[in-house]
């Protein structure tokens, strides 16, 4: 058989096509980001060796069943957002924020840092992309996990359905990546591929609410552009990310009163006018919008990304 090169080169960008969406995450990871190391918040995430890849015989939710332990939730890090009384008394959120005049040695915070999500697992994006994901087809969604219509289970992945399809904020450009890999697709497309990533470390699984102290070593992460990716509760690994040239980072280590070591992720957003005068960081600052930056520490589970 005779083949046209024009026709070689179809067959040859197919088997580079397939071969893209078939690889393991962290394989895509190290294609695209080979100067950059993984943060143990992702790598906790990855699909374990046996879900497939390019024909798998398993089922994803097989091996992972939903709905894992659910966790109430409120959105301190959607800034459209106003906060209920609710919040403003019971979310451990509230103590993340803080001003970047605060970011000094020795300074004492009262904090919990914790996860945010039920760290469920992420999916091949091969896998990930053939599963519905827009609020008109949410029945489908739900009766494919086996979850109850109206369950608290149910209404949690509503409203992460419905926040990942409000438009974004002025200012600001948004996505929702279903997969680790949609994830570098987005950020590199904002970034490029000389990135550094961040996320917040906390030496003992289990720490409780209480005292840390900053310690001398706070550092400003340079670089002109961010992009920060908050976990979702879903029955997989879901991240709401935005871009936005007004936010800065700094790497902050702490110390607490039980000797639990911190190296936490925090980021600064040097322009809140467009945000929601309710919005839980004014209520707990006392603050108005557009005033002074306003910061805040990223939980365990969700990323900051910067250009170097």
């Amino acid at each position: 058989m005779e083949f046209h090169p024009f026709s070689i080169i179809i067959l040859i960008s197919l088997a580079v096509a397939v071969t893209d969406a078939t690889v393991p995450p962290d394989v895509y990871w190290q294609k695209l980001l080979p100067n950059t190391a993984m943060p143990k918040a992702l790598q906790h995430l990855l699909p374990k060796d046996d879900v497939g890849y390019g024909g798998s015989k398993h089922v994803w939710w097989w091996h992972y069943p939903y709905p894992p332990p659910y966790r109430p939730r409120h959105e301190p890090f959607i800034y459209s957002y106003a906060a209920s009384q609710d919040q403003l008394r019971d979310d451990p959120n509230v103590a993340l924020f803080f001003m970047e005049k605060d970011l000094q040695p020795s300074k004492k915070m009262n904090l919990h840092l914790t996860k945010t999500t039920s760290e469920a697992k992420f999916l091949p994006r091969h896998v990930a992309e053939t599963i519905p994901f827009s609020s008109n087809e949410l029945s489908d969604i739900l009766n494919r996990f086996s979850v109850e219509p109206g369950s608290a289970a149910a209404l949690e992945m509503k409203k992460t359905v419905e926040e990942c399809e409000a438009p974004a904020m002025e200012g600001e450009d948004k996505c929702c990546a279903t997969s680790l890999e949609r994830m570098v697709d987005y950020t590199t497309s904002k970034l490029g591929n000389n990135v550094k990533v961040l996320s917040t470390e906390v030496s003992k699984e289990e720490s409780p609410q209480q005292e840390f102290i900053i310690s001398p070593e706070v550092t400003e992460i340079v670089g002109d552009k961010r992009v920060v990716c908050h976990g979702q509760n879903y029955p997989y690994a879901v991240f709401h990310c935005h871009a936005s040239h007004t936010t800065k980072a700094y790497l902050v280590p702490m110390t607490g009163a039980d000797g639990t070591k911190v190296r936490a992720a925090a980021v600064c957003h040097t322009d809140t006018s467009k945000w929601n005068p309710g919005h839980l960081a004014f209520k707990v600052l006392k603050v108005k919008p557009g005033t002074v930056p306003i910061c805040h520490f990223l939980p365990e589970d969700h990323i900051v990304w910067t250009s170097k």
